[in-house]
């Protein structure tokens, strides 16, 4: 039985109605170490999530845990400052929550960003990665269960998770900025630990280009609610077998602050366009 499900959402959606100051058509779920670009929201008010109906509050190091609806370059924008990991034990059904209450606010496109670890030789620490598709490799789906047609079919095209029309905006959006911008797949794992060697190789194998623990599940949820759907990594590091060293959380937070003005530049210009 869905434990937060359309009564759960809603209940939130409505929440957020009575106390946002507009209701945007856009919206960013912000990764580890990305909450920075809350900032620059103008003509904002900031929720918490402990204060939003059945939000949990983030427990992750780089998470915030703060809704903010404002303007960001003008745009009316609502950006979600922290996410819920299916990694921390929630159910799907709770990760996935956000992005079925942006949904019900009348949500149409939704940037969804990430901190990830390269399996891309090319790549580098700091690179932003355009995702183009990705690949679950956890066995687990949110969409698993009863299906409450309120959200969507029971049955959803996933041939374009993310949308190639403003997959090509955002690479003109970081011309125009001048920050370079990579493409390719990003794969899910479970986590909460670093993947093997062995298992970037195979996710290399499989076609992967960035490995992290989130943005599946809300990739899906979105496009399943009608969203149209744009993801963004950070690439924090090379995933563990490319140098020889260890990898740390704490590294990830700070790859992603020393990138935040070519994320904040980015993100906002592609808001503008899209």
């Amino acid at each position: 039985m869905t434990q937060y499900g359309y009564e759960q959402a809603s209940e939130a959606a409505e929440f957020l109605k009575e106390r946002m100051p507009f209701v945007p058509k856009k919206a960013i779920i912000l990764g580890s170490g990305l909450s920075s670009l809350a900032d620059e929201f103008t003509d904002k008010v900031e929720i918490p999530y402990a204060e939003i109906p059945h939000f949990p509050p983030p427990a992750v190091v780089g998470h915030r845990g703060v809704l903010v609806c404002g303007r960001l370059n003008g745009v009316e924008t609502i950006g979600l400052a922290g996410r819920f990991h299916f990694y921390e034990g929630y159910p799907l059904d709770l990760v996935v929550l956000p992005a079925r209450v942006l949904a019900l606010l009348g949500v149409e496109k939704l940037i969804i960003t990430n901190a990830a670890g390269g399996v891309n030789r090319d790549f580098a620490a700091g690179d932003l990665m355009l995702i183009s598709d990705h690949i679950n490799m956890t066995g687990q789906n949110p969409l698993d269960g009863h299906n409450d047609e309120r959200f969507g079919t029971r049955f959803p095209d996933m041939s374009q998770v993310y949308s190639r029309e403003m997959g090509k905006k955002a690479q003109e959006a970081a011309k125009s900025v001048g920050v370079k911008l990579q493409k390719g797949v990003y794969m899910w794992n479970r986590g909460p630990s670093y993947e093997t060697p062995a298992e970037v190789r195979m996710a290399r194998t499989l076609g992967a280009d960035a490995v992290g623990m989130s943005t599946v599940p809300e990739a899906i949820a979105a496009v399943h609610a009608g969203i149209k759907v744009l993801g963004f990594s950070l690439i924090t590091n090379l995933a563990a077998g490319i140098l020889d060293q260890p990898l740390t959380h704490t590294e990830v937070t700070e790859t992603a602050k020393q990138s935040e003005k070519s994320f904040v530049a980015l993100i906002s210009e592609v808001v503008k366009i899209i």
